[in-house]
């Protein structure tokens, strides 16, 4: 598959999953506001979409998306189902796979992961608290996602 169309793809998944990027850059801003004032919410949405756009980040993204549908829709009996269900603490693949995002971006994507996973504000507590749909890889995605438009605006600036 083409790079666009891995992108779009990768776009499509999360909102079917009903991300809003506009609320995600809402979190980019409310992490950069104390070093970058003058960070408009048009910059942080254009920052993720600029993560959006790297491979290995659409592919971390489609595989989380993937698992997340795949336990939710029970279309497996795999003994890893239950511990994704219940997004237990002590599995830690969801971290990891978001972790792959995050490496793209350094340590200032490190920090602000690590940060995010902790405080999850805005749409990232949305996912992670939703009772209805299983969101184990996507809360994470979601913080690795932010943390690394930080790093990628800070880097540019």
């Amino acid at each position: 598959m083409d790079s666009e169309n891995l992108f779009q793809e990768t776009k499509d998944a999360l909102q079917a999953r009903g991300v809003d990027l506009e609320k995600l850059a809402d979190i980019v801003l409310l992490m950069q506001q104390r070093h970058s004032p003058e960070l408009t919410k048009k910059q942080a949405l254009e920052n993720i979409l600029g993560v959006l756009k790297k491979r290995e980040v659409q592919h971390a993204v489609l595989t989380g998306v993937m698992i997340d549908e795949v336990v939710e829709n029970k279309k497996t009996n795999n003994p890893i189902k239950k511990l994704v269900e219940e997004d237990d603490g002590l599995y830690g693949v969801d971290e990891t796979l978001a972790l792959s995002i995050v490496n793209c971006y350094g340590s200032i994507a490190a920090s602000n992961f690590g940060y995010l996973d902790i405080i999850k504000p805005g749409i990232i507590k949305d996912f992670d608290t939703d009772g209805k749909q299983v969101h184990t890889f996507l809360d994470d995605i979601l913080c690795a996602i932010a943390a690394a438009a930080c790093s990628r605006y800070a880097h540019n600036k």
